[in-house]
C-alpha cells in the first residue's frame, strides 16, 4: 500500500467516525461561556478602526436587509432592542439567563426574526470573533426563552 492510499483509508474512516459519534470532534461547550462575565462589559469599547469597519459594514448592507432588520427590532418593542439586545449577547457569550421579560420581547419577534438579529450583531467588529462559536447558544436561548414563554403554568399573567 502506498502513502496515499492509507491517507485516504484513515480519512474515510476518521470521517466516518466522526459522523456516527459527533461528540467525539467536538468540545462540549455547552456550559463554557465564550468570555468571563467581567470581559463582557468591554465588549463595546471600540477603536477608530472598528467603528470604521462597523460603520462600513452597515453602509453596505442591502436596503431591504436594513429595513427587514428595522422591522425585527420594532417587533421586539421599544425598550427590546436595547436592554433585551444587551441581556441575550450576554447569555450566549457568559451564559447568564436574560429575564423572562427579555424572553417574551425575542419570541414576540419570532425565531427568524431573532436569528437574523443575532446573525448581524456577530458581524460587528467587536463579537465578529464569536461568530463561528455562537450558533448553537444562540439556539439554545431561543429555545429556553420559547419553551419559558410557551410554558402554560408562567403565561397566566404574562401575554405576547
Amino acid at each position: 500500500m502506498d502513502t496515499k492510499t492509507i491517507f485516504m483509508a484513515f480519512f474515510i474512516i476518521n470521517t466516518l467516525v466522526s459522523c456516527v459519534y459527533p461528540c467525539l470532534g467536538q468540545e462540549d461547550v455547552d456550559d463554557k461561556p465564550l468570555i468571563n462575565p467581567g470581559e463582557f462589559d468591554t465588549l463595546d469599547v471600540l477603536s477608530p478602526a472598528s467603528q470604521e469597519y462597523n460603520i462600513y459594514m452597515l453602509e453596505n448592507l442591502p436596503p431591504k436587509y436594513k429595513t427587514y432588520l428595522g422591522t425585527c427590532a420594532d417587533k421586539m418593542g421599544p425598550s427590546g432592542i436595547s436592554e433585551c439586545n444587551e441581556d441575550v449577547l450576554r447569555e450566549i457569550l457568559t451564559n447568564k439567563p436574560v429575564s423572562r421579560d427579555c424572553c417574551l420581547m425575542v419570541v414576540r419577534a419570532g425565531k427568524e426574526c431573532y436569528m437574523k438579529i443575532r446573525k448581524f450583531m456577530f458581524q460587528l467588529y467587536q463579537l465578529k470573533r464569536f461568530a463561528s462559536q455562537v450558533s448553537f447558544k444562540t439556539n439554545e436561548v431561543w429555545n429556553r426563552c420559547s419553551a419559558e414563554v410557551e410554558s402554560p403554568s408562567s403565561s397566566h399573567d404574562h401575554m405576547i
